[in-house]
């Protein structure tokens, strides 16, 4: 089996969205610590007039080094509207705006509690859902997994790759520093990284790269967006 595990971000750029594609098995690390200007509760779309602002979830006070599974989004739920408000000017010049302004809306409104994880986790279900990624996903704190080995950060995987049973872990190349490939060796276990290449589509005026998955559905579609996430590569780590 093939994992890839990530913090639960929201509604994250398309390179996130490839590393699901390339695996069996999808883990939300929601165990991990909440940093404070990530991408845990926010993310980039376009503004009206030019560049690209925040959507933003809100959230409930919390200790500095919560877990994200226990952070909290503010229970005014005006959070959703002010999104939904903040995507209608992409009406203007997106092709795909009813299709994906009704998924935004879907699954915003589909979610049960105020968790910043289970609302992330489950963005991340529906938007694989509409786009055919049929995978497993598992939730790390579901897991009882047994971290009292890990030694350093890329120890986390590790541990929970070997706790699974994987037989290959992929993570983005940009973090490939933080893995030793000896220990994930000597575990049977086959380190992979990705490799995303240059996404560049048509959007409005000048290109904004890196922004939301929303953006790359709103000017993309469905079959479009398809083709984009099978736009990476996948090599062995070297040892």
């Amino acid at each position: 089996m093939k994992i890839a595990i990530m913090q639960p971000y929201f509604f994250p750029y398309i390179g996130y969205w490839q590393l699901i594609h390339s695996v069996d098995c999808f883990v939300s690390f929601d165990e991990a610590q909440y940093i404070r200007h990530g991408w845990i509760n926010r993310n980039r779309i376009l503004k009206p007039n030019g560049g690209w602002q925040y959507i933003l979830v809100p959230l409930n006070k919390h200790h500095a080094t919560e877990s994200i599974k226990n952070v909290q989004a503010h229970p005014n739920e005006q959070w959703r509207e002010r999104i939904i408000r903040q995507l209608a000017h992409y009406k203007k010049y997106a092709g795909y705006f009813d299709e994906i302004n009704d998924l935004v809306i879907d699954s915003l409104n589909g979610i049960s509690g105020q968790s910043i994880a289970a609302i992330n986790f489950s963005i991340i279900k529906k938007v694989c859902a509409f786009l055919d990624v049929k995978k497993e996903f598992i939730a790390s704190s579901e897991q009882n997994f047994d971290f009292k080995n890990v030694g350093d950060a890329g120890e986390w995987a590790l541990r929970i790759a070997e706790q699974m049973e994987a037989t290959e872990y992929v993570n983005p190349v940009a973090g490939a520093t933080l893995f030793d490939g000896e220990k994930f060796s000597a575990s049977r276990i086959k380190l992979s990284f990705l490799t995303s290449q240059e996404v560049v589509y048509s959007q409005r005026g000048s290109f904004e790269p890196f922004l939301s998955i929303i953006d790359v559905l709103m000017f993309n579609g469905k079959e479009g967006t398809k083709d984009l996430l099978n736009k990476y590569s996948v090599e062995t780590a070297k040892r």
